[in-house]
């Protein structure tokens, strides 16, 4: 993003002014606010634990396990953010399939489409949807009604998907205990809370100050473990894509604003260089909000590169990049078919 951003400014050298005047300071405050608290969420030990019960509940079957857990990851990522969820559940996931020999690439690839499928439900699921919602200033439940048909559908595609898993009996290993950090786990759970009610009545710029102090306090550790550089990486993506935008737009060139074509362009789009630099391409000319959500939520599985989470996955794992597009290409024709015949049917 930064050697783009240095092309860019040789190309126009008023981009150097104009720089802070294109980044969505709002949305950049509460991004950040909400994976610092997701990052709090996570040292608790709470999804650990919890990750941890779940899977002792499936020993018995590989195919048990992946559909009690699959719900299980879509529903923490609407919460916290598909990220954060990939750093939390992954290394689990990863552990499971060495210690009882199931394919680690299947459930890995799995886990990474629930974390963005579970995501697109909520205005805080993941980095695209924030802006959506604070660009468009829809609210928190308007958000998740609209997106919720959508959801259902991918993940019922997704447990489609869960049961070519095999049936085989599992012997899993026993998982270390992680303790249980109480005021980290209350602490981050209310900023999340506060943060959202914040950035509903328009005051999202207040989430970071709240959120780094709270977090200081109560759980110090998760400002140490916080990869900053992501700051940088999202303010830049807001700066190179929005000039990108301007570019686009004064050679009278155009993407489509709304409907199908809207959702297909944003979901493709976004196999090319991935969701939320897709978001802030498009959404510079104001189109619907809906397909763009809708679009750009798709195509966050797919190609590797559709969705940050996929790459945290991949990378934990040790996952062959192949063998994640071996079920993800799949799924995401599959998801964008059904999502283009259910929003069809909707404006219809």
């Amino acid at each position: 993003m930064l050697s783009l951003y240095l092309v860019l400014v040789l190309l126009n050298p008023s981009l150097l002014s104009k720089t802070p005047a294109l980044i969505d300071w709002g949305s950049l405050s509460l991004i950040t606010s909400l994976i610092i608290a997701s990052k709090a969420l996570e040292l608790s030990g709470v999804f650990v634990r919890l990750s941890s019960r779940l899977i002792a509940l499936s020993s018995d079957s590989e195919r048990r396990m992946m559909l009690i857990l699959l719900p299980v990851i879509a529903f923490t990522s609407a919460l916290i953010m598909n990220d954060t969820a990939m750093l939390v559940f992954i290394p689990l996931v990863a552990l499971t399939s060495e210690l009882s020999g199931i394919d680690k690439a299947k459930a890995v690839t799995l886990s990474a489409i629930a974390a963005n499928a579970g995501s697109a439900l909520t205005p805080i699921g993941n980095p695209q949807n924030v802006i959506l919602w604070q660009t468009y200033g829809i609210s928190f439940g308007a958000f998740i009604r609209a997106m919720l048909p959508f959801v259902l559908l991918w993940l019922l595609l997704l447990l489609a998907f869960a049961l070519s898993v095999g049936n085989r009996k599992l012997e899993v290993g026993e998982i270390p205990a992680v303790p249980l950090k109480k005021g980290a786990l209350l602490s981050a759970f209310l900023l999340i809370i506060a943060d959202v009610l914040l950035a509903e009545t328009g005051r999202a710029l207040w989430t970071f100050p709240l959120t780094f102090f709270v977090v200081l306090l109560f759980s110090r550790e998760a400002l140490v473990a916080f990869d900053w550089v992501l700051v940088l990486t999202f303010a830049l993506i807001f700066i190179d894509f929005g000039e990108i935008s301007s570019i686009v737009a004064s050679l009278g060139l155009s993407f489509p604003h709304t409907g199908v074509s809207l959702l297909l362009a944003s979901s493709l789009l976004s196999q090319i260089i991935s969701n939320v630099p897709a978001t802030v391409l498009i959404i510079g000319a104001k189109p619907e909000w809906l397909p763009l959500a809708v679009g750009v939520n798709a195509g966050g599985t797919g190609f590797i590169i559709g969705s940050l989470a996929n790459l945290i996955a991949v990378r934990i794992a040790g996952v062959r990049i192949r063998d994640f597009h071996r079920i993800s290409v799949p799924y995401f024709l599959a998801a964008l078919l059904l999502s283009t015949l259910l929003l069809a049917g909707i404006e219809g």
